[in-house]
């Protein structure tokens, strides 16, 4: 991965875990978490491709399994993270732009009951019961319902971030400045060779009009 992308894509892991942990957690909501960190992950998958959703969302999840107050095993929601960022971007907008908002739209619902359904396999996978006491339909439900109304928040603004770090303005001076110095090499050789010639050209007409006026000469003393 680029240095751009890197930076870019540590700081909104943080900064959404950090909201997630000490702002979303908090509201007591009925049923799941708004899951901001998934809102983050989406977002960049759907710009960086399939490669870069699943490295995101590997890192992402595991960031937020060794997070205090993580209560399950270490690994358990970068493996979930990292399938659901692989799966986002398969889906990225060829021209990198999306035209209408339904896509990612069904991306995020799709994304939610993915990863709540991921999670608690896992989770039975290691002996987790929880979800079986909570409800699983009630935590698909309010899981999507959260992630749908918090995506048009979230999804378009990192995902313009995500473009705007994509294109180095550093590629694009250097890039500039290289075509600029190429033309102008070329427009000055240009300019030589046409000097040279205009040049060349004085000098016969000069020789010229001397050898005529030496004829001349020569005709009017004969």
């Amino acid at each position: 991965m680029r240095v751009n992308r890197i930076l870019l894509s540590s700081s909104l892991i943080v900064v959404a875990l950090v909201v997630q942990v000490s702002v979303l957690a908090r509201l007591h909501l009925p049923g799941a978490v708004p899951d901001l960190l998934l809102l983050v992950v989406l977002g960049l998958a759907l710009v960086y491709g399939h490669v870069g959703g699943a490295l995101v969302g590997f890192a992402a999840g595991l960031l937020a399994d060794l997070a205090p107050p993580a209560d399950h095993a270490a690994g358990r929601y970068a493996l979930v993270l990292c399938v659901i960022g692989y799966l986002a971007g398969l889906v990225k907008p060829e021209s990198g732009q999306v035209k209408t908002a339904a896509g990612p739209m069904l991306v995020v619902v799709a994304a939610a009951i993915g990863s709540t359904l991921l999670y608690a396999g896992v989770g039975a996978l290691v002996g987790d019961t929880a979800a079986r006491h909570v409800g699983l339909s009630g935590l698909l439900f309010t899981a999507a319902l959260y992630d749908l109304l918090l995506a048009p928040f979230v999804v378009p603004g990192v995902m313009a971030l995500a473009r705007r770090a994509e294109n180095d303005p550093l590629a694009e001076t250097s890039s500039g400045k290289s075509g600029d110095l190429s033309s102008g090499w070329l427009s000055g050789g240009t300019g030589l060779r046409i000097g040279g010639q205009r040049n060349g050209l004085r000098v016969k007409a000069a020789r010229a009009r001397s050898a005529r006026a030496g004829r001349i000469k020569g005709v009017k003393r004969l």
